[in-house]
């Protein structure tokens, strides 16, 4: 597994140099690495059903309890069958669709990075791991949806994803430590078998709800729901892949994982069965007020989401079966529409329901694989989208206390949930005339083999429901709630109220659907009321923030040396005082205790004070230096009073020679000028002698402290057995101190980045 999550890496950062070599062959080729860890997920289907899960892995941080590890179990495998399986699909499909993209080569490399990401997410068998894989799927997802980065929409989309579900990111981190904390590790399968002990821990409480904002933030439950149909902005394979199949599912992948541990919680099945059932609502209302046949997915997808949540909420067998199917059905029949929806975009150039019709005329491969997955989305027979929507049906039904109510939920939006699929999915590709008229083909295979391929899957997986039962949701349900009976699946299951409910579901959603031409002008006039939802209170935060930064790049940033160094001397200044006067550090007994100091020491002391005071007042450089050189000895000399004559004769030479360098270099500056007003100079003498007192405290105080403990011997005898390093100075600067270090080279490398954007950013001098 190991090999697995790296060699999506590995093929990422060779993918540029390799695309060029093969030109337009390079989706093919790329899309072998995909497809073989399919075939290899796939062949591992038994394997687990049989035997139980796969544990893999490489010790990595020892010292914290964390690991490299992996597990592959029901749900891991069900995720990593659709990423990989998809992703294939979507590498081939990228080929045709960003053809002659001066940027493709590295369009490659970002999409595969994010495939190795979420491979690596969800085969995590420990919480650091997850995490960093959680925001590297982040990461690279920001680079998918801002490709199109010359386009001001993009780049503002890709923050948007980025900050929302960075925000997340920060909360589930938050709830990660706290839970580590909790169980005295992060090994996901040792806290899930030890649940009973780590749930009477009094940070569990908080680090189940950091968890869940994570969770709500990547996955765009409300209110975190808007940045997804604003992502649309990326193309279309990132939608597809990204948004229907994988990223957004990460939330709802790390729901189900925990599921066994929070599940009868208080608090966790009220809020993600609500959070689920408000974005399930809102998403579908939301869907029908669009026009854009990829905002209307986009949408629809928050719905999905949402259902998928309501149903992890409920946490019992028959939820978490019908979770897993429903989870499969949607990444396929979505996937597949997202897929269609790039293909009528670059055949056309419409994405628009109400400028597409009858697009089924020239474009007959495209518009099967649009009804085959408008289909599946519908929840019509014999397509897996029924089985799952029945499913559904079949947990709502046997809600404890409140059946009714979520009964009518699911209904109203099932009813939605229809009417957007025919919407979507049919509507452009019937009706009596071609419109656009520039529509002339379906375009290559690239592009409509991926939407086929998983339509057709869609149909067939409902067909034969009895082969995914036992292999795939199956175990995939055990996991989420351990000791799932045997899962049963089957596209008839006799008369019963789930088929009614579905009759029901059909026939509103095709009677919205008939009537949409009259229901169109109400629906875009609620539409107005978008700009005041959630994401408003996203552009007032970051208008805020902006506004915030640039006020302080007013104060702080003035473009004088002197100010900054004044800021920064103030700044150690005052958090130094008031650490000592909290701390009740008075300097110790040598700032008060004068009984031992002879007169010629004080002598010297006054004599260095006067030096100083008089370099500072003096009307000429050379009487300047030479007092500043009487201060220098003074020094020196107590140096040598207090037994350290090699410290003092080192003292005397660098005297000596800076006396003689300054006044070779300021014999030939001009006579001193005054630069600042008399309040200014008080100012810094203020500032001098509070900063000076602060350093003559600190080291009395330091000196009152007595001799520190050395720690070199530690260092001596560890470097070798923690560091595995014979050279003591080089573990100590990339082992004990390595946070120290990479803080160093960040700092590095972002000040190198700036200054390559600055040089990129310089215009280019005109051409003779």
């Amino acid at each position: 597994m190991v090999a697995a999550v790296l060699s999506g890496y590995v093929l990422a950062a060779a993918a540029p140099a390799l695309s060029r070599r093969a030109g337009r062959s390079a989706g093919w080729l790329l899309a072998l690495l995909p497809l073989g860890l399919a075939l290899y997920f796939g062949s591992q289907l038994l394997i687990v059903g049989e035997y139980g899960p796969r544990v893999s892995g490489l010790s990595w941080v020892p010292a914290l309890d964390v690991a490299f590890s992996f597990k592959l179990d029901g749900l891991s495998l069900l995720f990593a069958l659709l990423i990989t399986g998809i992703g294939s699909l979507i590498v081939v499909y990228s080929s045709g669709y960003l053809a002659g993209h001066p940027h493709l080569h590295r369009f490659y490399a970002f999409i595969l990075m994010f495939m190795a990401s979420m491979l690596g997410l969800v085969l995590a068998d420990d919480l650091i791991t997850l995490f960093v894989f959680w925001e590297l799927t982040s990461l690279s997802s920001y680079l998918l949806i801002g490709f199109d980065h010359e386009r001001p929409e993009a780049r503002a989309a890709a923050l948007q994803a980025l900050l929302v579900t960075g925000l997340g990111g920060l909360a589930l981190l938050a709830g990660i430590l706290m839970l580590g904390s909790a169980a005295g590790g992060y090994d996901l399968s040792t806290i899930l078998a030890r649940k009973e002990i780590v749930r009477s821990h009094e940070l569990i409480q908080p680090a189940m709800f950091l968890i869940l904002a994570g969770a709500f933030a990547k996955s765009a439950q409300v209110p975190f729901h808007f940045w997804l149909p604003n992502a649309m902005e990326a193309p279309t394979p990132v939608s597809a892949f990204l948004h229907s199949a994988t990223m957004v599912k990460a939330g709802v992948y790390l729901l189900a994982r925990l599921n066994p541990l929070f599940a009868g919680m208080e608090g966790w099945s009220s809020s993600v069965t609500a959070i689920g059932a408000a974005t399930m609502i809102t998403g579908a209302i939301l869907a029908m007020m669009q026009v854009d046949l990829k905002r209307i997915l986009a949408y629809s997808t928050v719905s999905a989401l949402g259902l998928l949540t309501m149903l992890l909420g409920f946490g019992t067998e028959v939820a978490a079966a019908a979770a897993m199917v429903f989870l499969l059905a949607h990444a396929l029949y979505k996937g597949a529409l997202f897929l269609v929806a790039g293909v009528v975009d670059h055949e056309t150039g419409v994405r628009e329901i109400t400028g597409l019709t009858g697009l089924g005329r020239v474009m007959r491969t495209t518009a099967l694989a649009a009804w085959l997955s408008a289909l599946a989305m519908a929840g019509l027979p014999p397509f897996l989208g029924f089985i799952g929507k029945e499913l559904a049906y079949e947990t709502i039904l046997h809600v404890p206390g409140g059946g009714a109510a979520w009964t009518t939920v699911t209904v109203a939006w099932s009813i939605l949930y229809v009417a957007i699929a025919l919407i979507s999915g049919i509507a452009p590709f019937v009706g009596p005339r071609i419109v656009p008229a520039n529509a002339r083909h379906d375009g290559p295979v690239t592009l409509w083999l991926g939407p086929l391929v998983l339509g057709a899957l869609g149909l067939a997986m409902g067909v034969a429901p009895g082969l995914l039962a036992r292999p795939l949701v199956e175990p995939a349900a055990g996991a989420v709630a351990p000791g799932s009976a045997d899962v049963s699946l089957a596209l008839w299951h006799g008369v019963n109220p789930s088929l009614a409910l579905s009759l029901v579901g059909l026939v509103g959603g095709l009677a919205i659907y008939t009537a949409q031409g009259v229901l169109r002008p109400t629906l875009g006039s609620m539409a107005k009321i978008l700009p005041w939802g959630p994401a408003r209170a996203y552009d007032a935060g970051l208008d805020g923030l902006n506004r915030a930064a640039v006020a302080q790049t007013r104060l702080l940033q003035s473009g004088y040396l002197r100010y900054y160094l004044l800021l920064i001397i103030l700044a150690a200044t005052v958090t130094g005082w008031y650490t000592l006067v909290r701390a009740r550090v008075a300097g110790g007994p040598l700032l008060w205790d004068w009984s031992d100091a002879r007169f010629h020491e004080l002598v010297l002391a006054a004599l260095i004070i006067v030096a100083a005071t008089w370099a500072a007042r003096s009307p000429s450089r050379l009487g300047a230096v030479a007092a500043l050189g009487v201060t220098g000895y003074g020094v020196a000399l107590i140096y040598f009073l207090f037994g350290a004559p090699d410290l003092a004769i080192t003292q005397f030479l660098v005297e000596t020679l800076t006396v003689i360098l300054f006044v070779l270099a300021f014999y030939h500056l001009p006579r001193f000028t005054v630069l600042s007003h008399p309040a200014a100079r008080i100012r810094d003498v203020a500032v001098a002698l509070v900063t000076g007192g602060l350093m003559a405290v600190l080291v009395l105080a330091a000196a009152a402290a007595g001799a520190p403990r050395t720690v070199s011997a530690y260092f001596a005898q560890n470097s070798y057995l923690l560091g595995h390093g014979r050279n003591v100075v080089n573990v100590i600067l990339v082992d004990f101190r390595a946070l120290d270090t990479l803080g160093e080279t960040v700092v590095l490398a972002v000040a190198g980045i700036g200054v390559y954007v600055l040089l990129k950013l310089r215009p280019e001098e005109p051409r003779p």
